[in-house]
């Protein structure tokens, strides 16, 4: 039955086609970002598109054309069992980097969405106080005052430039994703794109973010605080814009960061999160529970954040407990990461339990305690925690672990909270059958455009445009603007290839570690380089079916 309902479920979304190829004309308006929906799949927003024209003649390549593909077609169809979906656990672990726990002797902590995660409904209030920041100290129009948040505009790892205001997608090796690149709240056809970068998608290395994703005039967003940041640099930009208003792109960035700044400076998302920790706050216990495990197996913990002691002793109260510092063996709070893993010169400090600085000089770090500020480098020599014993936790992959990788040899987790919904999105019937079509068309594209007679295009047009109708389902499933935050069409990320860079593990909370024993060893998946992939996948997306591999497993349910 489980089958049979997958089966049914493929045939609703699969393009129909007779073997002589496929009947009527498409007339289903073009896909923002992704050019005109071709024949047979259908555009989320758009109407259901009817079949493309037959190639004219039915001459004999073309018909051999759309022969193969009704086979890879039923091939495709037939390889999918009905476990296929939901094969990925969300609350799995990923591993970079093979990494046993039995190893590991240290836990590290950043604090904001590490130890602490927050509901969505921070982001419009962050959102809304930096917009009337604008408005009342910065004295931006009163009109902009009307955009509300939206929290599906943006996603986390885009790139601004500053001097074209466009907020795009970039991939792996610095093209950007065409079909999502914005103007304010306006997508900025491809051939603009292109022209604006000097007739290529390409951006090279000397214009792209730096170290700690801030280049010239590039900059990306990292964190998930960028979040409201984003929506808010989108709306003004789509308010002078929209009204004819002149305006220096580079004022208008930086005022924009600095009202999001202010919201964080001057303490109000601090104040909103401790007035109702409840709604702010979340999997408190879960964090509890991995704390207290974790030192019942007789693990040392430290905690490096940059928020400010009063807002992590409240919110650790609420999580954990009173006496949540006898968990922790060293705690530094407004260390001012990055900078604190590269700056020699700046002194711990220590603090009373009032939080008042203290004047005496640092000699050793003590249990209980509260520092703040201080380097790298003293707490390595005061604590001797070196290497690869130590595994250090953190959402931010440039201020949190970078450094930490790359300088010290510590081994890292990456906290992605999206993770938990991009793998939920993942296991769907319709992203699995619509990205196994897609990679099977692809091949089949690959292998026949040694046909190139005049009928012949007709055909590999009406796949490519299919093809391209594929990519856009997929990309929307995830975001409609930009799609995933770990891929492009095809290639990783920016942010991904940072994230595979930078992390040994990655998971979507702290909680995952749960699912775990502490002396668990992970091993990353052996994924195949281009030249290495395994026959029966490489067959498949070649579209040749005539091995006897192939064939045995056609009929593997």
């Amino acid at each position: 039955m489980a089958g049979a309902g997958l089966r049914a479920a493929a045939r609703r979304w699969m393009p129909r086609r007779d073997h002589g190829g496929p009947r009527g004309a498409s007339s289903s308006p073009s896909c923002p970002g992704c050019g005109p929906p071709g024949p047979g799949a259908h555009c989320p927003g758009a109407p259901r598109s009817a079949p493309a024209p037959a190639p004219a003649g039915g001459a004999e390549p073309s018909a051999h054309l759309w022969a193969r593909y009704q086979d890879m077609r039923k091939l495709v169809h037939d390889l999918l069992p009905p476990e296929v979906c939901s094969l990925l656990n969300p609350a799995a672990i990923y591993a970079n980097n093979e990494i046993s726990l039995r190893d590991v002797e240290v836990y590290g902590f950043d604090y904001d969405y590490t130890l602490a995660h927050y509901a969505d409904a921070l982001h419009p209030e962050i959102f809304n106080a930096a917009r009337d920041i604008l408005i009342e100290h910065y004295k931006y129009p009163e009109g902009i005052r009307k955009y509300d948040y939206n929290p599906s505009f943006a996603i986390r790892g885009l790139h601004y430039d500053i001097q074209k205001s466009l907020l795009m997608k970039i991939d792996a090796f610095h093209y950007v994703q065409l079909g999502t690149a914005y103007r304010g709240l306006q997508p900025v056809p491809d051939e603009e794109v292109i022209d604006l970068y000097g007739g290529t998608q390409h951006i090279p290395l000397y214009q792209m973010s730096g170290f700690y994703g801030k280049g010239p005039s590039i900059k990306q967003f990292m964190d998930i605080f960028s979040l409201p940041e984003m929506a808010l640099l989108s709306c003004v930009v789509d308010h002078f814009l929209g009204h004819g208003l002149e305006f220096d792109q580079a004022h208008l960035y930086k005022d924009v960061t600095d009202a999001i700044r202010d919201v964080h400076v001057k303490g109000l998302m601090y104040q909103w999160i401790e007035r109702d920790m409840e709604k702010y706050i979340l999997r408190g216990d879960e964090t509890f529970a991995v704390l207290s495990r974790l030192v019942s197996h007789g693990k040392q913990l430290f905690l490096i954040t940059n928020s400010p002691f009063s807002f992590v002793d409240k919110g650790m109260r609420h999580m954990v407990g009173p006496d949540w510092r006898q968990l922790f063996d060293v705690v530094i709070v407004q260390a001012d990461k990055p900078s604190f893993f590269t700056d020699r010169r700046k002194p711990f400090r220590k603090l009373d339990e009032k939080g008042v600085l203290q004047w005496d000089r640092i000699t050793r770090l003590e249990k209980g305690k509260i520092y703040r500020q201080g380097n790298l480098f003293d707490f390595l020599r005061l604590t001797e925690w070196r290497g690869p014993r130590v595994l250090y936790f953190g959402d931010h992959l440039y201020s949190d672990l970078a450094d930490l990788m790359l300088r010290h040899g510590w081994r890292t987790g990456a906290i992605i909270p999206e993770l938990e919904r991009e793998i939920r999105i993942i296991n769907t019937e319709q992203y699995m059958h619509s990205l196994t079509w897609q990679q099977a068309l692809t091949g089949l594209l690959e292998r026949m455009q040694t046909y190139q007679d005049a009928e012949s295009r007709q055909v590999l047009a009406a796949w490519m445009k299919e093809r391209q109708e594929l990519r856009c389902i997929t990309k929307a499933l995830f975001n409609a603007q930009f799609g995933s935050i770990f891929r492009t069409f095809h290639n990783p990320t920016y942010f991904s290839r940072r994230l595979v860079r930078f992390s040994d593990l990655y998971m979507a909370s702290l909680s995952c570690l749960l699912n775990y024993r502490v002396d668990f060893t992970f091993y990353p998946r052996r994924t195949p380089l281009q030249h290495e992939a395994p026959l029966w996948m490489d067959q498949l997306c070649t579209g040749c079916m005539k091995t006897p591999f192939l064939g045995d497993m056609a009929h593997i349910r």
